[in-house]
């Protein structure tokens, strides 16, 4: 049992000399590793720091007799730590890459990675459970040795360190022939020689419906997949996680994509976490629109197993691309919408009434069953708000709606509330603004407005003078805009 013990204490002491002396080679890709894991990235650097240095103490530790359980308390600790960060993150289903133990590069973490810390972890309570085992030393056990077994030992431990040796040369040699290998299919793509085969798509099929979502904003707002498609414009959803390195290094590039393409994208993040730590996170950067799942119940859904990763959606409500997994791909996945290169985005239909074109001329009935047409409206500004007394969204914005119209600013639009409910439902709005009945939903049809609450701006000619927007903060920016008085300005207002 005491030599069983004392190979168990050489085999830790070597395995977290490695795997502290790796972390310390490579250390910018541990802090990365460590902050994927779900370490704040604030202090990502000093706890790697800390790590590296429990590893180095604990393998140095287990090699004197004196303090060898002392270092196997520590390395049953450590072991124990990191195999329930292992087996949490993959019953998320993500695999951070790091360099655990007995690892010298960093890889993806897997479930082979929890069962060799399980088997360490075993090795490592062993030697707590007997503390007088611990105090085997290694060279009074040599001395106990005969000659022979002396010689025999010399012998194996030479032909251990031979087979070392040859793995590693091998190692060496593989490296260098991929690295050959990689350079002849760059070159013969570059000839034309041959084509490389497409890596099979992952995530929803394009053409599938996209699955439906309502979810919070950092302000508290929710909004769902039907506000993001309001504009008739293609949505990119990115999911993103607060602690995931690639996705914080994503992050400026998103915050331009907002702020450049917003007439042709609605680009939403889908992330995970408090809002807190993706307050921190984008704060600095001016992303906007961050939803937050409970868990990764929409991330699931789309089968987006990892961060970052990002999908299509057409303005039809499709699915318009498959995902696209990690920083290269969705920047290819961001060119090609642009370019129209989707196929379902190619034909992808204009909005149903283009800024500066008049208005469709409808009537509607009033709760007082009078007669009121959207000609008899010219003369200044008028905000269509498109409503439904069951939805949950548009009694959230009643309390604002009813504030605005105590304190709205002069040269504000008039606001026409566009009713699907019945007259008898809407007694207790107490709004002084007009409230016309439209069950058939022709106007919402008219101007392309798919959800409710959605508005759109009218200028005092009857043009349309803004594209239609989604959700009580949109809505109320449009209300709260005096420049369409003139006809000759363009509205734009976004979700979040």
């Amino acid at each position: 049992m005491a030599l069983i013990v004392l190979l168990g204490r050489i085999l830790l002491a070597a395995v977290f000399a490695l795997a502290g002396l790796s972390k310390l080679a490579a250390f910018s890709s541990t802090r990365e590793g460590v902050a994927e894991f779900g370490v704040p990235a604030a202090i990502a650097r000093p706890f790697a720091v800390i790590l590296i240095a429990a590893e180095l103490a604990v393998a140095s530790s287990l090699v004197p007799s004196a303090t060898a359980w002392y270092g196997a308390i520590g390395a049953v600790a450590l072991l124990a730590i990191f195999s329930v960060a292992i087996a949490a993150n993959l019953a998320r289903n993500r695999r951070p890459s790091c360099n655990c133990f007995g690892q010298l590069h960093a890889a993806p973490i897997g479930w082979p990675t929890f069962a060799r810390n399980l088997a360490l972890l075993a090795i490592a309570g062993t030697l707590v459970a007997d503390p007088r085992d611990t105090t085997s030393s290694l060279f009074a056990w040599m001395r106990s040795l005969r000659t022979d077994e002396l010689i025999a030992l010399a012998i194996a431990v030479a032909f251990l360190a031979l087979l070392a040796a040859i793995a590693a040369l091998l190692l060496a040699v593989l490296r260098q022939q991929g690295r050959l290998l990689l350079r002849f299919e760059a070159l013969e793509r570059y000839l034309g020689i041959t084509e490389v085969a497409e890596p099979p798509p992952v995530g929803l099929a394009p053409g599938l419906p996209a699955p439906a979502f309502s979810l919070p904003d950092l302000s508290g707002e929710t909004i769902a997949l039907e506000h993001l498609l309001a504009a008739k414009k293609p949505a990119l959803l990115v999911f993103t996680n607060p602690s995931c390195g690639p996705c914080q290094a994503l992050l400026p590039e998103i915050a331009r994509w907002q702020r450049d393409f917003r007439d042709e994208l609605a680009v939403a993040l889908v992330s995970e976490g408090s809002p807190e730590a993706n307050r921190e996170k984008v704060a600095q950067l001016g992303v906007g629109r961050v939803l937050l799942q409970r868990d990764r119940e929409v991330a699931d859904a789309y089968e987006a197993w990892g961060t970052p990763a990002a999908v299509a959606v057409a303005p039809d409500g499709r699915v318009a691309s498959s995902l696209a997994q990690g920083g290269d791909a969705i920047r290819q996945l961001v060119r090609a919408m642009r370019a129209g290169e989707l196929p379902l985005l190619a034909g992808a239909e204009p909005p149903a009434v283009a800024v500066g074109e008049p208005a469709p001329d409808l009537t509607f009935e009033t709760l007082g069953g009078e007669a009121l047409a959207l000609s008899n409206l010219r003369g200044e500004p008028t905000l269509l708000l498109f409503w439904n007394q069951a939805c949950g969204f548009c009694q959230r914005m009643l309390p604002e709606l009813r504030a605005w119209e105590a304190n709205a600013n002069v040269g504000a639009p008039r606001v026409l509330i566009v009713s699907t409910s019945a007259a008898a439902e809407h007694g207790a709005m107490n709004l002084r603004s007009t409230i016309v009945l439209d069950a058939a939903s022709r106007a919402a049809q008219a101007f392309g407005a798919q959800g409710t609450p959605m508005g759109i701006l009218l200028d005092r000619e009857g043009r349309v003078a803004s594209d239609v927007v989604a959700g009580a903060q949109a809505v109320l920016a449009l209300a709260n805009r005096a420049d369409a008085s003139s006809g000759n300005g363009r509205v734009t207002a976004t979700v979040g």
